[in-house]
């Protein structure tokens, strides 16, 4: 690959945490119950922790590996996102599991949750950079609420919205890709920017696995290996590549036109041969999910498609969401689902093996992506970002509010990371380094 230079940007130093120190260790009861209205409240919004792990406070960290999982589970084992760091006697209740709010409407065998939101606005002036008010403004001078994970630095460059982030095994590169038509790679070490690739076409997506890097744009599938810095074309998608997902040895990828396209690895060649093209969706394929022997396919016709990987067949068609599907994801046994509806749906396979929702949580906005990832203590959470230009966090399976994350414009890509470390990007090109927080970091007092 030939890469551009450009200039760098600069890395903010990490500030230290500013919580208050004088927060009792005592879970609230009535965020238990889902009611607590103080703010700040004196007791903890979170149940209390075991001794956290070992965390990783670098950008990435020397020596961390930099295998990011996918959203879905690449093969038979059941990894839990990122790992099976589950209780295996786990038995996961939809919902608030303390208290009988009726904030969300469950269908099937769910449960009605309520999600505490304190009323939060930006403030434009700090986002201008010239509040007068300070300290004093009634308005957020922040990016995000919760204390959770905080905001480590801020990675400038891209022009137009960032569509993908992927982390290639063995690399100490992070890749973004942009409607701005290009790919940036940063330096995991110092955050800044090592060269841009010009694709010449919008990115659809992005994705890695191993030390391959996949990336779709218009009538093309772009694929390079890190290690040894091949470069190939996979042709044959008709329109904006949108989605990729790797599984059973196959790489897949949803097209504007509703087709899947398959393609097979030939080691003996070091070519990706085409295998098959799926048929079935009528509008473009925008998210694509393996997990437990399935591929599953979310498309603009409002439908998800459940797929068999052995055989490529198509087991069931989802119809329950109203808008477009818009992400899918694997956690446990369960697949989760969200849509422009405003809805994150939670499937089951019920006997027979036909999935039905289980639990429906509902938003005040459409929503545009889920990541699944565990936080520092090992707790699996959801992402959700939505089209209010925010993203919530939730715990699993209790979809219990951990916190916020706010941005310029909406937050199309969220991508786990080594460690303890997550990444965003924005409307407007802006990627932006998190993260997750220990309980000990979060009861430190402020630096002086």
């Amino acid at each position: 690959m030939d890469f551009d230079e450009h200039g760098n940007k600069r890395v903010f130093q990490r500030l230290g945490a500013s919580y208050d120190s004088g927060k009792q260790q005592k879970v609230c009861y009535h965020w238990r119950a889902g009611r607590c209205n103080k703010f700040p409240c004196p007791y903890l919004h979170r149940e209390l922790p075991g001794p956290p792990p070992q965390q990783h406070h670098q950008f990435i960290g020397n020596g961390s590996s930099s295998k990011r999982p996918n959203q879905g589970v690449p093969d038979d084992r059941d990894r839990s996102f990122s790992g099976a760091r589950r209780n295996p006697n786990f038995n996961p209740t939809w919902g608030r599991v303390y208290g009988g709010g009726a904030g969300n409407r469950a269908q099937g065998g769910g449960t009605g949750n309520r999600v505490f939101r304190k009323i939060e606005k930006l403030c434009n002036y700090w986002l201008q950079g010239n509040c007068s008010f300070g300290d004093k403004c009634k308005f957020l001078h922040s990016w995000s609420v919760g204390d959770c994970f905080s905001s480590l630095t801020q990675l400038e460059g891209h022009q137009k919205v960032v569509s993908g982030i992927a982390l290639p095994s063995g690399s100490d590169k992070l890749y973004t890709g942009s409607k701005d038509e290009t790919v940036r790679i940063w330096d995991c070490q110092s955050g800044q920017c090592t060269g841009v690739v010009n694709l010449g076409g919008e990115v659809g997506c992005i994705i890695s696995e191993g030390p391959w890097l996949f990336v779709g744009i218009p009538n093309v599938v772009k694929a390079w290996n890190t290690q040894n810095n091949s470069e190939l074309s996979l042709n044959g998608p008709a329109g904006q590549v949108y989605a990729l997902v790797v599984g059973n040895d196959l790489l897949f990828a949803g097209v504007q036109d509703g087709a899947i396209l398959i393609w097979k690895f030939n080691a003996v060649s070091n070519c990706f041969e085409p295998a098959a093209s799926l048929p079935g969706h009528t509008h473009s394929v925008v998210t694509l999910v393996v997990g437990a022997n399935r591929l599953y396919s979310g498309s603009m016709d409002h439908s998800i498609r459940v797929w068999n990987l052995e055989n490529l067949q198509c087991l069931q068609t989802l119809t329950e969401h109203t808008e477009v599907v818009m992400s899918l994801l694997c956690w446990d046994q369960f697949l989760l689902s969200c849509s422009l509806d405003g809805t994150v749906k939670v499937w089951v396979a019920k006997e027979g093996g036909n999935l039905e929702v289980t639990y429906t949580h509902q938003e005040e906005q459409g929503i545009l992506n889920l990541c699944g990832m565990h936080d520092s203590e090992a707790k699996p959470v959801v992402l959700c970002s939505c089209n209010d230009n925010t993203v919530r966090v939730y715990d699993l399976p209790s979809f219990s509010e951990r916190g916020k994350i706010f941005a310029r414009a909406e937050i199309r890509a969220i991508q786990a990371g080594p460690g303890a470390l997550f990444f965003t990007g924005d409307g407007i090109g802006q990627v932006r380094v998190w993260n997750w927080s220990s309980s000990t970091e979060a009861a430190a007092p402020a630096p002086a």
